[in-house]
């Protein structure tokens, strides 16, 4: 071998090697740091960079994009003594690497220690139910406390979650019980509020049923009694028109007399004492001459209802007419017809009376000649 061979490739192996280690290529998204002699130098950016070889080392190299730890359930102690295991996911991003490397040994370990001591002292002075609904308020605080402790550090927390909060098991069944509970309650009132509901529409479409019949009634009556004052004007028109004489209204006197005992709440009638002179004018009006009297048979007597027991008062029979013989026959007839209608209808109204009444003591209603 030529002597010369050797110390060539002597020298190139030197240079490959001062080459290699004087020549760093910092991938993108990262950062490294660089000593002198054991001591702080620079920290290399992302591209092509150059150091000394043997004098210069690289001690630490660092991932500058956002990270995200999440760390395992904690036991919290809550303000009403209750132990709750809380689940945290943090974000956090380098922003000085020197810092990140030099100011604390493990800023993963440090942070997960720090999140733990802070949510002891938050958790610390809440009851389980406000813990449970102040999530977003855990988060700031946490948040603000990380943030701050950690700024020397070179790393800024970015987002502070809490991922679960896992009370004890006999605290979940409290829960579920509370929670069917309220939800019992919100159907109850629910339904409550739709029977209510039902009752008030079905109560108002009663109301206006009820006003709606009572007003047709109202114009019902109203129109009613319009056609009857009609009707009463233009028969009193008609009679005062024609000029009718007595013999006519004492006829349409004794055609009314038997409506007086259609009632069933009356318990005494009286008998005007204008019967026997209607009687007599209808007498007059059928006769071939006047008649000069009625035989005192037809005045009218005094009957009394008889009591209790069945026994008869003083006059129980009903009046009645009789023509004198020197009155024609057909106004006979006449007569006897009307004064039979009218002492027939008082004597079923006396009957029902006494009817209606029964055992109840000694009649006191009695029927007098007006």
């Amino acid at each position: 071998m030529d002597p010369m061979v050797i110390p060539i490739l002597v020298a190139a192996a030197l240079v490959v090697f001062l080459v290699a280690a004087t020549v760093r290529i910092v991938p993108q998204a990262r950062r490294y740091n660089v000593e002198r002699f054991g001591r702080y130098r620079r920290t290399l950016q992302p591209g092509l960079n150059f150091v000394l070889p043997v004098a210069d080392r690289i001690n630490t190299k660092l991932d500058v994009r956002e990270q995200v730890y999440s760390s395992d359930p904690k036991p919290v102690i809550t303000e009403d003594n209750l132990v709750v295991n809380i689940d945290t996911v943090l974000y956090y991003q380098l922003t000085d690497p020197r810092a990140a490397a030099y100011e604390v040994a493990d800023y993963v370990h440090a942070i997960d220690q720090l999140t733990v001591t802070t949510l002891r002292n938050v958790i610390g002075s809440m009851d389980l139910e406000e813990t449970l609904t102040s999530r977003e308020e855990i988060n700031a605080r946490l948040r603000a406390v990380l943030d701050e402790a950690t700024g020397k550090w070179g790393i800024r927390v970015n987002r502070v979650e809490i991922k679960a909060i896992d009370p004890p098991h006999t605290i979940k069944e409290a829960m579920e019980k509370q929670m069917r509970a309220e939800r019992d309650k919100r159907a109850a009132i629910l339904h409550a509020e739709g029977d209510r509901q039902a009752k008030i529409l079905t109560a108002e479409g009663t109301k206006q049923k009820d006003i709606l019949e009572a007003q047709g009634t109202q114009q019902a009556m109203v129109l009613r009694a319009d056609g009857e004052a009609k009707a009463v004007e233009r028969v009193f028109q008609a009679v005062h028109r024609n000029n009718a004489d007595p013999k006519v209204l004492a006829y349409k006197y004794l055609e009314t007399l038997p409506h007086l005992a259609e009632s069933d709440s009356n318990t005494f009638w009286v008998i005007p004492g204008e019967l026997t002179e209607a009687v007599r004018t209808v007498t007059r009006a059928f006769g071939d001459r006047p008649m000069e009297g009625l035989p005192e048979s037809a005045q009218p007597e005094e009957a009394t209802t008889s009591d209790g027991n069945g026994a008869s008062g003083e006059g129980s029979r009903a009046p009645e007419l009789r023509a004198g013989p020197a009155l024609a026959l057909d106004a006979t007839a006449a007569a006897n017809e009307a004064a039979e209608q009218a002492a027939a209808a008082v004597s079923d109204a006396k009957a029902e009376a006494e009817a209606a009444r029964g055992g109840q003591g000694p009649g006191r209603g009695r029927t007098s000649a007006g």
